[in-house]
């Protein structure tokens, strides 16, 4: 006679299969690596709002606070913290205007725009803002 089966008890938990992850699993694939990268840039996207925040406070804290606020963005680290985070937040605005066309769906007269056509849309609309912008930021 064989043993009986023993079936799952509702008392004892059944375990479920946990398959063992390296932990840099994200550097096996360039896909995986910019996905990674695209979700980590959200931290500098926040910083960079941090930042606008602390120079409005500044600027409406008056004159010697601004000259601190300045001061305080010339020092080498912060400097640095910038350019990276500029270079995230460049990263993180790319992959979103590529991402643009597979979340929308336009349509013109019935049929589907094409999704080059909508990612340049964004494209050149970001450059018509920041050519905007940095005229009149610099004159």
């Amino acid at each position: 006679m064989s043993a009986p089966t023993q079936l799952p008890r509702a008392d004892r938990p059944v375990r479920a299969y946990r398959r063992r992850m390296p932990l840099l699993w994200w550097l096996g694939r360039r896909s995986y690596l910019l996905f990674v990268a695209r979700e980590v840039s959200s931290i500098f996207v926040a910083w960079f709002v941090v930042y606008l925040l602390l120079l409005v406070w500044a600027v409406s804290r008056g004159e010697a606070a601004y000259r601190r606020f300045l001061d305080w963005s010339a020092n080498p680290f912060v400097i640095a913290l910038n350019v990276v985070a500029l270079l995230f937040v460049l990263l993180h605005a790319v992959t979103w205007f590529n991402l643009a066309p597979a979340a929308m769906a336009v349509k013109v007269r019935g049929r589907r725009v094409p999704p080059l056509l909508i990612a340049a849309a964004h494209f050149g609309a970001w450059a018509v803002v920041s050519a905007a912008v940095a005229w009149i930021v610099l004159g």
